[in-house]
């Protein structure tokens, strides 16, 4: 993302103009943009023009319209943002209050108003425009039949490819059948990998798979790529690292990510740390549950006792509609902060961060246990069922 101007006032008001460079940074502005602001970019309208004989022709035209948002889509495969909302700048082609769509394109500016810019969004902005975030971790997870190419980015897991081929089974006389149709999976697989891979980006390819499916496609494809002279393929051999999956679904890559062999390799990706970090809570509260604790109820407790160490929470959480909570969810973030916590915030488009989302979104490990937190649980389901 690049950063055109930024204008704030003291009040925590103003604008930022933006150029999303890459698919990622349509991720940036989905959660930067929240329903109220005004939103001003270039779109495409539809025109009506009446000659002076009375005739009429429609004609597209190329204009800059200023909404204020009331919906927003993203769609996650396409990577496109869809805001729909009022026109509130007079506008030669829009009338004032007429409704109409903008579609945020890739290097395409658009300036983003808000009334209130509160630390949350303005570190959202930095993280965008922070150059050395790039997918730089591939994965390929796959089972007999089954693949899913991905990219791993810091700030979302994408599913760039589903290969599903069915494979005849291996029966006595009809051998050939079962490795004519392993022969097109593993064919099918190495094509989303040059289709969808950069490797002058990438610095690391992980093949997971369960049994021997990814060492068996992984020398078909060195064999292919030394048979066809694919050069790509044979100076990039010695990103791929194997690794064992449960199964081809895009869910295990949360155990892949959990290698070791795989976090030394991608330690420097916000991706590897998140899975960490969840591990770490995951472990401390089966070791010490009173010193790990999830729940927005819970975490505020300990924020007010300057409990917490590590402070873990969901980016889906500013996302929601109504404002007063996200300023809670804001508040807990900068007064933790002041308290010297460590605070990270989860990408909902990573599988750490959906499993933060099935814990409430919010979670802590503390520095010091807090039984009285465990104790207030059952006084509070006392109260309610008096």
């Amino acid at each position: 993302m690049k950063l055109v101007f930024k204008n704030i006032e003291k009040d925590g008001s103003g604008s930022i103009a933006l150029i999303p460079e890459e698919s990622e940074d349509m991720w940036h502005a989905y959660n930067l943009i929240a329903e109220g602001d005004s939103v001003t970019a270039s779109t495409v309208r539809k025109v009506q023009i009446e000659s002076s004989t009375g005739s009429s022709s429609s004609n597209r035209v190329r204009t800059t319209l200023t909404i204020s948002v009331e919906t927003i889509d993203f769609d996650t495969q396409a990577c496109v943002l869809r805001l729909k909302g009022r026109n509130i700048v007079e506008n030669q082609y829009v009338k004032m209050g007429a409704y109409h769509t903008l579609d945020l394109e890739l290097n395409r500016k658009f300036t983003l108003c808000k009334p209130l810019w509160d630390s949350v969004a303005l570190e959202r902005v930095e993280m965008a425009c922070d150059p050395a975030a790039s997918a730089d971790v591939a994965a390929v997870v796959m089972q007999e039949g089954l693949a899913h190419v991905c990219l791993i980015t810091p700030s979302m897991t994408l599913v760039r490819s589903k290969i599903d081929v069915t494979i005849p089974r291996k029966r006595k006389g009809f051998v050939q059948q079962h490795e004519k149709g392993l022969n097109k999976f593993y064919d099918a697989v190495m094509q989303g990998i040059l289709r969808h891979i950069d490797f002058s980006i990438v610095k690391c390819v992980i093949l997971a798979s369960p049994g021997f499916v990814k060492d068996q496609f992984f020398d078909y494809m060195i064999q292919q790529a030394i048979k066809t002279d694919n050069k790509l393929l044979i100076e990039n051999k010695s990103k791929f690292l194997l690794v064992k999956a449960s199964s081809g679904f895009k869910h295990s890559l949360k155990e892949v990510l959990q290698e070791p062999s795989v976090l030394n390799k991608i330690s420097d990706t916000k991706a590897a740390s998140e899975v960490k970090l969840l591990e770490s809570f995951y472990t401390m509260l089966q070791l010490e549950p009173a010193k790990a604790f999830y729940g927005k109820k819970h975490i505020e407790r300990a924020n007010e006792a300057m409990a917490i160490e590590t402070l873990m929470i969901s980016d889906k959480l500013f996302r929601c509609q109504d404002i007063q909570k996200r300023k809670e969810y804001v508040s807990i973030v900068d007064s933790s902060r002041e308290n010297g916590s460590d605070v990270r915030i989860f990408s909902s488009m990573h599988v750490s961060g959906e499993q933060l989302d099935q814990l409430t979104g919010i979670a802590a490990i503390l520095r010091f246990p807090m039984p009285e937190l465990e104790e207030s649980d059952g006084e509070d389901s006392d109260a309610e069922s008096d």
